[in-house]
């Protein structure tokens, strides 16, 4: 009797003092993702990998949460400061960081550390106007008001590219504003600009709400697209479906522009087994993930591998090895 109520004071006491088993008092490993505006593909998709791998936590000890960012430079930059672990960010701003690629932020300072995990969706630059400004071509554009994009996303230097391949100067031509994506198909429909630029998969909320309103919005197509797939080999010609935006004015089935792919980024110092631990969750629950959301549709795990333009991650790299795709 005396040897039984020991043992029930010693498991007590195990618990009080916290010598309880190793798996119970496994350290826990946060990580952040950096994703974009709330009505973009970026923030959802965050969202969805987190929940991936928060259902796992505690096989794995990792808890995962999302944060709305600036976009694709913010998320780049954020993760080579240890402030975020993954990132979403567009092909281009990937390659332009890895390499310190000139007339980007990154010119002549290469992110050697960043990472590529896995690529997502295509996304396409487009350009919406009200149809009362008076925009029907892209040339249109002149003395007009029109969003480029905020300091740091990957939209604005899309918009930049666009504006340049076509003899326009975002800072003579006409009055450029530099608001977050999500401010601007308000501020067309309350009249206070007159056209946008955004890059984001499709369909997207942003492009739902920039054409539900009283004020009626047109695509334009951005041309010379085959110019500037030439010069920057991240870019690749694109059209953009209106059957995706029954609100828009257009008439035509598509609209001519160029895109990108999204990619999910991350560091070198990330370790090997957290990386490794939410590759193994999206692509192990590939048919779960790929009916999250639309801009989804046909994707492959083959595909999620092209586009990438940084070192892949070592704990990814182990993955794709035993799941024979590399």
């Amino acid at each position: 009797m005396k040897k039984l109520s020991f043992l029930v004071l010693f498991v007590a006491l195990t618990f009080v003092f916290g010598t309880a088993p190793a798996d119970v008092q496994a350290k826990t490993t946060f990580v952040t993702i950096g994703t974009g505006g709330i009505t973009g593909v970026y923030y959802p998709t965050g969202g969805a990998i987190a929940k991936m791998v928060n259902e796992k936590r505690k096989e794995y000890g990792i808890r995962a949460t999302v944060e709305s960012t600036g976009g694709s430079a913010f998320n780049i930059n954020a993760i080579m400061a240890g402030d975020l672990e993954f990132g979403v960010a567009q092909s281009d701003r990937q390659y332009q960081a890895y390499n310190g690629t000139p007339g980007s932020e990154w010119d002549g300072k290469p992110q050697k550390d960043l990472r590529a995990v896995f690529s997502i969706h295509a996304e396409t630059v487009d350009l919406i106007a009200a149809v009362d400004s008076g925009i029907n071509t892209f040339q249109d554009l002149k003395g007009k008001r029109v969003n480029i994009g905020n300091p740091g996303s990957g939209f604005r230097q899309n918009a930049i590219d666009a504006l340049e391949a076509n003899g326009l100067d975002y800072e003579k031509d006409f009055h450029a504003e530099s608001l977050k994506a999500p401010e601007a198909p308000s501020l067309i429909q309350d009249g206070r600009i007159d056209a946008a630029f955004y890059t984001v998969g499709h369909p997207s909320g942003y492009y739902k709400e920039a054409t539900a309103g009283a004020r009626k919005v047109k695509f334009i197509a951005i041309p010379n697209a085959d110019k500037i797939v030439a010069k920057y080999p991240y870019y690749a010609a694109a059209k953009t479906l209106m059957s995706n935006y029954p609100g828009a004015a257009n008439t035509e089935e598509a609209v001519e522009t160029f895109g990108v792919k999204a990619t999910f980024v991350t560091s070198a110092k990330v370790p090997d087994n957290v990386v490794y631990a939410i590759v193994k969750e999206v692509f192990d629950n590939f048919d779960k993930f790929v009916k999250l959301h639309p801009a989804y549709a046909g994707l492959t795990k083959e595909a999620m591998l092209t586009g990438l333009s940084a070192p892949i991650h070592p704990g990814a790299m182990k993955y794709y090895k035993e799941a024979g795709l590399k």
